[in-house]
């Protein structure tokens, strides 16, 4: 997400000078150079140039050694066009001038008599980039024939980590192997609002440090891989380097360590960057590629030993501003993911196998965008790449506007045909998806803009949708669902309701409220059961089970509270929540009924202003759905005039603990001054209210009726 969440989309490396290369292995590797290295009898080397772009490449260094076994190596060679290292791998590589010195990295620093042993590195260039014509190893030069030598006797290099028992891994694994790995992912969760935060440090946005007790919770939970959003904006260096805070680096580098110690799979990524500065590419095309690349090709050297379970994702919801349309936005995010992909294969070890994430334009899975990536990942052709899309829900629903407070046949379809498009174009030709950030944009409001039912139907069926079609989802998480110090859930049914998911489905039904009129003699209600699979076992109030027959009725789906029954759960009948039961079903989690008394909502006269205008509400046990606003003359008014249906929270919220309805500036940002507007509240119980508002200037006047 961008923002702060509520938005709608929404130690420094120093890279080219000798203490930087140095710097880069010893943080990202945990090497140190080699101690005294021996002469060499003889060697050959191979140097090729593996990629080239405008301003860089990556380069291939193979060194045979030709005469006796040698333990601790150096190769120098000179640039003869003033290129420079940026960044390395499977070696420690310092500079002067022109003057490279690669030395070995402790775990291949013995080479046997006809062995080879292999580094590589990212670098820099302008005018041309010709590859070195002489090399040295160990001060013998390298001529491809051999020479005696009389050079001192081996020696081991010291290594601050142990080495490697294999090399490694430089083939793909089996096909399969990335299908596997991404189930083994579900389900998943977002350390949202974190390092991910726009400022200077991770609590930036309100959260506390991350803690090693916050990752072992979640992990108690059940979550088996975290993404960890990360934002980079605030701590890079200038051009051409781009060099990452080591502190920051660092303190990302801890909190990967930890999730990777508790045995999570972990994603890391540029979060909030595509926003900032990436969404800039149509116009300032070199200088944000240059920066892209300049991230990627330092945290795959940090990370390129880290566990395989570690998964890098090239962007967050990619965008660009100023482009020229659909064309230009493909062609864009197409070179930011192939040059993420280039980088980190390039850069080795387990990199070269590593998972590697892709998102669509917007992470949107409308039919072109998943085409456009589809394009993509038929060009790179590699077998352990995953797709990701984001899933919000129906945008009406997940924001509660334009009528859409119910998860109904439209929100169901909108759901079903988002996971299949996405299943359709690569689960089902075995290419792995995660939505890697998944819930309902208003649902964590405190006022209730999603419906508690409403909201638990769509997690329900979610959870249950996604994985019949075999893709992993992460929930996003800004610190509104688990606490990060207490550890507990905010909303105990939500997390009920998506822990049976992961495994089953559970029952639920039309609503979750069954209303009672104060002024009207109590009858009989119906609701409707969700079975979804399940078979209805009975209802409960608390301990004590409700009598079938007697307290309630059931008829296929149709579940009828008797007259009786309801009477005894209301008792004095006093407004708002009387009783609470628990429908239960043969498997998952008992669906919640709430048993209310209201009267009709009263509301007075008032005067007010723009900035926030407060209508005087006694709701009397009921609670707001929705609230329409049109002219006299039918037009529809404030923002998003399409529809006579508002924004629950951005132009109107209610306070069940004030008894008020406070209209928004930005509602009357858009109200046209002296033209009265008809307010028509919708609230749960069916009661429907009127009032008339009009704005004069800053001056708000409110009439009932």
């Amino acid at each position: 997400m961008t923002g702060l969440r509520g938005t709608l989309r929404r130690t420094r490396w120093r890279l080219s000078l000798a203490a930087t290369a140095t710097t880069l292995l010893v943080i990202g590797l945990g090497m140190t150079v080699a101690g005294t290295a021996q002469a060499a009898a003889g060697c050959k080397v191979t140097y090729a140039t593996a990629s080239q772009w405008q301003g860089g490449f990556t380069a291939n260094v193979s060194v045979t050694n030709l005469g006796d076994p040698i333990n601790g190596w150096r190769l120098v060679w000179t640039f003869p066009a003033g290129q420079r290292v940026t960044q390395a791998w499977s070696a420690t590589v310092t500079s002067s001038g022109d003057q490279v010195t690669a030395a070995d990295a402790g775990y291949n620093a013995a080479i046997a008599t006809n062995a080879t042993a292999s580094f590589g590195f990212n670098g820099s260039w302008s005018g041309t980039n010709p590859a070195p014509t002489a090399f040295t190893l160990n001060g013998v030069a390298c001529t491809g024939g051999t020479t005696p030598t009389t050079g001192p006797p081996p020696s081991t290099p010291p290594a601050t980590t142990p080495p490697p028992t294999t090399p490694p891994p430089t083939t793909p694994p089996p096909a399969g192997d990335a299908m596997a790995a991404v189930a083994a992912m579900q389900p998943g969760w977002n350390l949202g609002n974190s390092l991910d935060a726009v400022g200077a440090d991770e609590t930036a946005w309100g959260n506390p440090r991350i803690t090693e007790a916050l990752l072992d919770n979640v992990r108690a939970q059940g979550f088996k891989s975290i993404r960890i959003p990360v934002t980079w904006s605030a701590h890079l260096g200038g051009a051409p380097s781009y060099a990452i805070e080591t502190a920051y680096l660092n303190r990302v580098k801890e909190v990967v360590d930890w999730a990777l110690a508790d045995g999570f799979y972990v994603m890391i990524n540029i979060h909030h960057d595509s926003w900032q500065w990436i969404n800039t590419m149509p116009t300032d095309r070199t200088n944000v590629l240059a920066k892209y690349n300049a991230i990627w090709t330092q945290l795959s050297g940090t990370f390129r030993s880290s566990s395989t379970k570690l998964v890098f994702e090239s962007v967050n919801e990619p965008q660009f501003t100023g482009s020229s349309g659909d064309a230009q936005n493909a062609t864009l995010l197409n070179e930011l993911n192939t040059s993420f992909h280039r980088i980190v294969r390039a850069s080795g070890g387990n990199n070269a196998t590593r998972l590697l994430v892709l998102p669509t334009l917007h992470t949107s899975a409308d039919q072109p965008r998943v085409d456009e990536l589809v394009a993509t990942f038929n060009t790179l052709n590699d077998r352990n790449l995953i797709a990701t899309v984001h899933y919000y829900g129906y945008w009406p629903f997940s924001v509660n506007i334009a009528g859409g407070t119910h998860f109904d046949a439209t929100a169901q379809k909108d759901l079903t045909d988002s996971v299949d498009r996405v299943y359709n174009a690569f689960v089902a030709r075995g290419i792995p998806v995660i939505i890697g950030e998944y819930g309902l944009l208003g649902f964590d409001r405190s006022t209730g803009t999603i419906e508690q039912g409403e909201k638990l139907k769509f997690f329900e069926y979610f959870g249950y949708y996604a994985r019949t079609k075999k893709i992993t989802t992460m929930l996003w998480d800004n610190g509104q669902h688990l606490g990060r110090t207490s550890f507990q859930w905010s909303d105990p049914e939500l997390i009920g309701q998506l822990k049976s998911s992961w495994t089953t489905r559970s029952g639920t039904a039309s609503t979750d409220l069954v209303f009672n009129a104060k002024a009207s003699a109590i009858s009989a209600k119906t609701i409707t059961l969700n079975l979804n699979g399940t078979t209805f076992q009975g209802l409960r109030q608390g301990s004590t089970d409700l009598v079938q027959g007697t307290d309630y009725t059931v008829s296929g789906s149709q579940l009828t509270l008797t007259a009786s029954a309801l009477t005894r759960l209301t008792g004095s009948r006093a407004y708002g929540v009387n009783a609470t039961l628990s429908a239960r079903f043969s498997q998952g989690v008992p669906w919640r009924i709430n048993v209310l008394t209201y009267d009709r909502p009263v509301q007075t006269n008032a005067t007010g202003t723009t900035s926030s205008f407060a209508i005087p509400t006694q709701f009397r046990g009921d609670q707001l759905a929705t609230m329409e606003a049109t002219y006299a003359d039918g037009t529809n008014a404030g923002p998003q005039n399409w529809t006579s249906y508002k924004e629950f929270d951005r132009t109107f919220t209610p306070n069940y603990s004030t008894n008020v309805i406070t209209l928004t500036s930005d509602f009357f940002a858009e109200v046209t001054d002296a033209k009265p507007v008809t307010l028509r509240f919708h609230f749960w119980s069916g009661e429907i209210v009127t009032y008339r508002i009009t704005k004069s200037g800053s001056t708000v006047t409110g009439t009932v009726g």
